[in-house]
């Protein structure tokens, strides 16, 4: 029994771990130097028990009367974990287990029990517990993707950003998957051979950009993998543990980076005009190559010119070594400081107020043979995200040949006003000769009617009336009262006045009109000779009159081809026109009608002249229509004529219509022509603006 007690006394020391009895009823507390030893007492020694429970914590030191009591008087066994001060301060857990001891006829005798210093192991399963929070947290709340895989590369553990991911609900549900349940054989196949790799080699796969397919069909995604060998307390690789960050959204980021790189890079690369961004000291720091050649031929020519002869520094073997060897540098380092000077005060003054310069004309060198290199340059602030301005950016376009073609045109342009001013005399001559021309016919129908009148006069009569009294002058009263013919003379006479009288008032009505004609002849001269600006010579008219003067004119042509004149008008009052310029209109308009109607099979050929006062946004408009039933206008001819000099007419010259329109807007109104199509008639409509005389009857 003793060697017994030796070993259990051994077995406790190691497991710390001390027995104790209390005697019922008197609470007498038998300890082992164990227990003395886990509260820092000296051995032997036997505290009363009020000092055994005054060990336990504040906290714990209920439970611990309560776990008694119910085992002392009811026999309720305990096993529980509480905190304890020791004798000596230190904080410790134990573990208390007791039970009661009941005699022959069951009534509790004795409490005993056993208590063990589990500190050790307490705080190992705290720093478990909390590791495990720490992890538990880390894998619910990172945005990135946490997994941890065995050798099979099937998932043990995953984070919840990993489980929303892949469309689960929990964690949980992607326990014994592979990549090959959730991505296609695209991504899953390379991905798992990674891990066999690392399985097999211990070698971590670090920072892998990989692009993830889908099985779902979802869009691609892109991820930043890292990849390590999970191992166990002894070292034995047991599976794989990783990290995948999502950076679809910065990859997407790269692209359009890159996009905007390779658009900048190709843009700055075949742009003909020069591009360029300067920093606040105005010097290059990126360049086109326009820009680099354009600078380049400037300091070749500089060194050139200056060291003659000479090999060439490096920077001057190519454009492209050029290119970079500019970076940084001036304008003052290609053009020389005084050149430069310029540019650089545009530069300053842009990056002062941050207002662009615009396509302002520069000289930006001129060659030994004194012509000059024009350049368009606009330059702007160059502004980083936060707004703040950090240099300069603008273009530059070589206009030398431009200015040179300026001057060209200038050259050219003096010599076709002169001969405009010819070509516009020519024209004016023109005008005159068919608006004359057309004048003249009614001259002509005026002189054929005065010289048919003349021809046919009764003045032949008077003579011989004459004639017949001289015979009889000696016994003319005789002869008037016996002879037959006497007494005939005096009524012959009376009827030959009054027929003279007809005669003479047709032929002053005649006269009149040929007046007017040679006036209106003089009018079209004048006209014509002050065409470009003459003001118009406006004066009261009426309507009726001008119309009649109109169709005067072209009256021979008229009757000759039977043509009828229809006047759809409404009754005018006196208007204040250029009564010229519109009689010129009437009679070209006329003319025009009569001659679509020549040479057509009509039952009864028609011109119909129409006049309405209208009015619309610009005022009150006299609105004049001449109609045809002739020839009609084809389409494709509509727009083409009023040109100067079109015409479809055999021995027409295309000066009418277009004299018409000129007039017209000289006028400031409008002429315009419509056709249904060839063979269907035409109607020109001409819209002048019109006032009445103050106090002129409506």
């Amino acid at each position: 029994m003793h060697q017994n007690q030796t070993l259990l006394g051994m077995a406790g020391r190691i497991a710390q771990l001390g027995g104790w009895t209390v005697d019922l009823p008197d609470m007498h507390l038998v300890w082992s130097d164990e227990m003395c030893a886990i509260h820092d007492l000296p051995a032997g020694s036997v505290p009363g028990l009020e000092q055994v429970f005054g060990f336990y914590a504040p906290q714990s030191q209920a439970a611990a009367r309560q776990v008694f009591e119910d085992c002392a008087q009811h026999g309720t066994p305990f096993d529980l974990e509480l905190e304890v001060l020791t004798a000596k301060g230190r904080h410790i857990w134990v573990r208390g287990i007791g039970e009661a001891q009941r005699d022959a006829v069951g009534h509790i005798t004795r409490v005993q029990g056993a208590c063990q210093d589990i500190t050790a192991r307490k705080q190992t399963e705290d720093k478990l517990i909390y590791e495990r929070d720490l992890l538990w947290m880390l894998l619910d709340s990172s945005p990135d993707h946490i997994y941890f895989k065995d050798t099979e590369s099937r998932f043990i553990k995953c984070s919840t950003a990993q489980a929303r991911q892949f469309g689960v609900e929990s964690s949980d549900a992607l326990v014994g998957k592979t990549d090959f349940d959730i991505f296609s054989e695209e991504h899953a196949r390379p991905a798992f051979e990674d891990e066999q790799e690392i399985i097999r080699t211990g070698q971590p796969m670090v920072n892998k950009v990989e692009r993830e397919t889908w099985q779902d069909g979802r869009p691609d995604s892109w991820a930043l993998t890292t990849k390590m060998p999970l191992r166990s307390k002894d070292g034995t690789i047991i599976g794989t543990f990783g990290i995948t960050k999502d950076i679809s959204s910065i990859k997407q980021t790269e692209n359009e980076l890159a996009y905007q790189r390779d658009l900048l890079a190709t843009l700055m690369d075949n742009l003909p005009d020069s591009l360029f961004f300067k920093d606040l000291q105005s010097r290059l720091v990126q360049l086109s190559r326009s820009e680099a050649e354009s600078l380049f031929q400037v300091s070749l020519s500089r060194h050139r010119a200056a060291f003659p002869g000479t090999a060439l520094p490096p920077y001057l073997q190519s454009v492209e070594v050029f290119r970079q060897y500019a970076i940084g540098k001036s304008d003052a380092d290609f053009y020389g400081a005084e050149e430069a000077a310029e540019f650089a005060k545009s530069e300053q003054e842009v990056l002062r107020t941050g207002q662009p310069m615009i396509e302002k004309s520069e000289i930006v060198g001129v060659h030994p043979d004194g012509h000059a290199d024009w350049h368009l340059s606009t330059k702007c602030a160059w502004r980083d995200q936060d707004g703040r301005i950090i240099g300069t950016f603008g273009t530059s376009k070589n206009i030398s040949k431009l200015k040179q073609a300026e001057k060209t045109i200038e050259e050219v342009h003096k010599k076709l006003v002169d001969a405009s001013r010819l070509a516009g005399m020519a024209e004016i001559a023109t005008n005159v000769l068919h608006n004359v021309g057309n004048i003249l016919n009614s001259v002509n129908v005026s002189v054929g009617m005065l010289s048919a009148q003349l021809r046919a006069s009764k003045l032949k009569g008077l003579a011989r009336a004459v004639g017949l009294m001289d015979e009889h002058a000696d016994d003319l009263g005789e002869f008037l009262v016996h002879d037959a013919r006497g007494k005939l003379l005096p009524l012959y006479l009376r009827e030959l006045a009054q027929t003279l009288a007809a005669e003479q008032a047709a032929m002053a009505e005649e006269l009149g009109q040929l007046g007017k004609s040679v006036d209106h002849i003089k009018e079209v001269v004048a006209t014509q000779q002050s065409h470009a600006g003459a003001p118009s010579v406006v004066e009261s008219v009426r309507w009726s009159e001008l119309v009649d003067d109109a169709l005067r004119m072209n009256v021979g042509a008229l009757e000759r081809h039977k043509v009828q004149i229809v006047k759809d008008f409404d009754h005018l009052p006196m208007l204040l026109l250029d009564r010229h310029r519109l009689l010129q209109i009437l009679v070209n308009l006329i003319g025009n009608s009569k001659q679509a109607l020549v040479g057509m099979d009509l039952a009864q050929p028609t011109i119909t002249l129409g006049a309405r006062l209208v009015v619309n946004e610009q005022g009150q408009l006299l609105r004049i229509t001449v109609a045809d039933n002739g020839e009609g206008i084809a389409p494709e001819n509509l727009t083409r004529i009023f040109a100067h000099g079109f015409t479809t007419r055999k021995t027409g010259h295309g000066f009418g219509l277009h004299s018409c329109v000129l007039a017209a807007q000289e006028m400031g109104g409008s002429l315009a022509a419509y056709s249904p199509g060839a063979g269907q008639g035409a109607i020109f409509t001409l819209d002048i603006p019109v006032a009445t005389p103050e106090g002129a009857a409506q």
